[in-house]
């Protein structure tokens, strides 16, 4: 019997996804894609396989992992495979510089990058810059490493010191900094290419942006000298009614990069422009937001894979019955 194969390399980040398989009752295997080895000799098993590789594996000492992934996500396809977030999702997961090229053929507007390998091409970019900009890495995660400068002198000082932390890949992006009217992006969730709900995310503290429950920061990073408010806003709120057109852009935008599942991040300007800059195929949810919203993304996606599995077994089950009836 098929079954439903998650691919991963972050144990918790799952969990909340095994609660709903087992609440629906759904087959499922998880496959940890750290290391290991991938016979080419051999056929894989019947199934629907979802994949989870994030582009963040590094900090977590996965450093192959995507490498990895990408083997055997090229294996299962070359053996027609179901697969969710495709090898071209994942390309898309650990290259930013790929995925503004991708947005950017969708009309969809990105902010102004340069991409640069080498301290003193970082700071040669910076001087294309007409404002403050921000440093961020092309293969990251949740926010790590992004840094804003006003000048260039500045990030020069960062690049030249012992803070420096260079990308994973080797490529430093330098973008220009998008200044919104309050501290907040939006990131706009869907599951089985459709719409599911947009979060408000408070960034007043910072850029690790992370939703998922084991990436909340705690009261430690508040930043020194201001009050903590009696009711403090909660970092994550879902957006009741959310509703613009840049909802279509993205779903064509999934639709033509082999994207099932994907959270997918942007900011407004004080004149009301969209900029997306962000799109995580590795989606994580906030538990707390979702039980204020009663929307559980976990849930939707379980819900999906199971349509799609069934959907394999029917489409099994039809050559066997028709053999029968002959």
């Amino acid at each position: 019997m098929p079954k439903i194969y998650v691919i991963h390399e972050n144990t918790a980040w799952v969990e909340p996804l095994r609660v709903a398989f087992s609440q629906q009752a759904l087959p499922y295997e998880e496959w940890f894609l750290d290391e290991g080895t991938l016979d080419l000799t051999q056929a894989p098993p019947d199934g629907v396989f979802y994949n989870r590789m994030s582009a963040s594996s590094h900090t977590r000492n996965h450093r192959y992992a995507p490498e990895y992934t990408g083997s055997v996500l090229a294996w299962l396809e070359s053996h027609g495979r179901r697969v969710v977030n495709n090898s071209r999702a994942l390309q898309l997961e650990i290259s930013k510089v790929a995925q503004y090229g991708a947005l950017s053929r969708h009309g969809i507007r990105t902010p102004r990058t340069v991409a640069a390998v080498g301290k003193r091409h970082i700071i040669d970019a910076a001087r294309k810059m007409s404002g403050s900009f921000i440093t961020k890495h092309n293969r990251a995660g949740k926010g790590l490493g992004v840094r804003l400068f006003h000048n260039v002198q500045a990030l020069e000082d960062y690049v030249e010191g012992d803070a420096f932390e260079p990308s994973i890949d080797g490529i430093t992006l330098i973008q220009e900094y998008i200044r919104a009217p309050e501290p907040s992006i939006t990131r706009v969730e869907f599951v089985g290419g459709k719409f599911l709900y947009a979060v408000r995310v408070d960034t007043s503290l910072g850029f690790e942006l992370c939703p998922a429950d084991v990436c909340q920061v705690d009261d430690a990073f508040c930043p020194v000298g201001e009050a903590t408010p009696a009711t403090p806003t909660p970092r994550f709120q879902i957006i009741q009614g959310f509703d613009d057109p840049i909802i279509g852009q993205y779903q064509r935008f999934i639709a033509d990069n082999g994207i099932g599942i994907a959270g997918i991040e942007f900011i407004t300007d004080e004149s009301g422009e969209i900029y997306t800059y962000d799109v995580n195929t590795n989606t994580n949810y906030n538990s707390d937001a979702e039980a204020v919203a009663r929307k559980h993304g976990m849930q939707a996606i379980a819900e999906y894979l199971g349509r799609e599995l069934r959907a394999l077994h029917a489409l099994e089950s039809a050559p066997r019955a028709a053999l029968a009836t002959a």
